[in-house]
C-alpha cells in the first residue's frame, strides 16, 4: 500500500457523510428561515470534514497506542494497527489536521460574524476548540472519554446538537427551538452508528478495557438501546415536519427512515457481533440521505 493509500486508509473516508450531516440540516434550517450563503456553507462542510478526519486519525493513534485495535477487533484494520503508518507519522498528520481545522474554523467565523461580532467570533471560537479537544481525547489519553462510556453523549451534542444549531446560528445569528427537533435527530442518528460500531466491538473492547456504553449495559440491552435511538430520531423528524410543513413534499425526508426500519428488523436478527459491520454503512448513508432530503425540501 502507497503513503497516499495509507492516509485515506486513517481518513477513514466512509464515515465522511455521517460527519457533515449535521451541516446539511442547519444549513436546510436556514434555508427555511430565509437566510443563505454558499461560501459559509462550503466553509463549514470543510470545516466538520476536517474535524471527523482529526478525529479518525486520533482514534486510529489513540486505540492503536493502547492495544484495543488488535488482532480481536472485527472491523477493518486500522492504519497503526497493521503497521502502514507509524506513532510518528500518526502524530504528525494529526498535527497537521488540526492546524488545517483551526484555519477553517477561523475563515468560517469571518466570513459568517466578520470582526464586527467579536462575541460571537469568541463564543464560536471556543467551540471550535472544543470540537477539536473533543476529537482528539475520545480515545488519545489516560482520560480518553470513549474508554469511560462518554461517547454516545458527546457524539450527541456535537454531531447532533453543535453540528445544526451551530450551522443555523452561522447564517440566522439565530435559534429557534423548533430546530431543537431535527438536531436531536441527527444527533440520535449519529448516535446510532457509533452504538454499532461499539456493538460490533463489544468483546474486543471488553477484553481491552474500552468501557463503552454497550460494555457497560451488555450486547441484549445496547440492541434495544439502539431501536430507542432510532426510534427517538424518526419521533423528532416527523414532530418537526408536522408542525412546520407547508407542502406535501416535505414529508419526504421521512421516506430515509424506510431503509432505517430494514436496519432496524436486520439488528433484531443478528446475534454475532462480527455481523454488524455492514449496518454501520447503512445507517450512515442513510442519515445522510436524510440529511440531502431535508436539505432539498426546505429550500425556498
Amino acid at each position: 500500500m502507497t503513503k497516499f493509500a495509507a492516509w485515506l486508509n486513517a481518513a477513514r473516508l466512509r464515515t465522511l457523510p455521517l460527519s457533515v450531516s449535521g451541516v446539511v440540516v442547519g444549513t436546510a434550517l436556514a434555508n427555511f428561515y430565509g437566510k443563505n450563503d454558499l461560501l459559509i456553507f462550503v466553509l463549514a462542510l470543510l470545516t466538520t470534514i476536517c474535524f471527523q478526519v482529526t478525529s479518525n486519525f486520533a482514534n486510529d493513534y489513540g486505540d492503536g497506542v493502547k492495544g484495543t485495535d488488535n488482532s480481536d477487533r472485527i472491523g477493518p484494520k486500522r492504519a497503526l494497527q497493521s503497521g502502514i503508518l507509524t506513532k510518528e507519522e500518526l502524530r504528525n498528520g494529526i498535527i497537521i489536521s488540526i492546524i488545517i481545522s483551526l484555519l477553517l474554523v477561523a475563515a468560517v467565523l469571518f466570513f459568517s460574524f466578520g470582526l464586527e461580532n467579536i462575541e460571537y467570533f469568541a463564543l464560536f471560537g471556543v467551540l471550535g476548540f472544543l470540537s477539536i479537544w473533543a476529537a482528539i481525547k475520545y480515545t488519545v489519553g489516560e482520560s480518553a472519554y470513549g474508554y469511560k462510556g462518554l461517547g454516545d453523549i458527546f457524539v450527541f451534542l456535537f454531531f447532533g446538537l453543535l453540528a445544526v444549531l451551530g450551522s443555523l446560528f452561522l447564517f440566522t445569528k439565530s435559534i429557534t427551538v423548533s430546530a431543537l427537533l431535527p438536531a436531536f435527530a441527527v444527533g440520535l442518528l449519529s448516535t446510532g452508528v457509533l452504538n454499532l460500531n461499539n456493538l460490533r466491538d463489544f468483546e474486543s473492547d471488553k477484553k481491552a478495557n474500552k468501557n463503552t456504553m454497550i460494555v457497560k449495559m451488555g450486547f441484549k440491552n445496547g440492541k434495544k438501546y439502539h431501536y430507542t435511538l432510532l426510534l427517538g430520531a424518526f419521533t423528532c423528524m416527523l414532530i418537526f415536519i408536522v408542525l412546520n410543513a407547508q407542502h406535501w413534499y416535505n414529508y419526504i425526508p421521512l421516506v430515509a427512515f424506510v431503509p432505517i426500519c430494514i436496519h432496524a428488523l436486520k439488528i433484531h436478527k443478528i446475534e454475532e457481533p462480527k455481523l454488524l459491520d455492514p449496518e454501520l454503512k447503512k445507517l450512515a448513508l442513510s442519515t445522510f440521505l436524510l440529511s440531502v432530503l431535508f436539505y432539498i425540501t426546505l429550500i425556498n
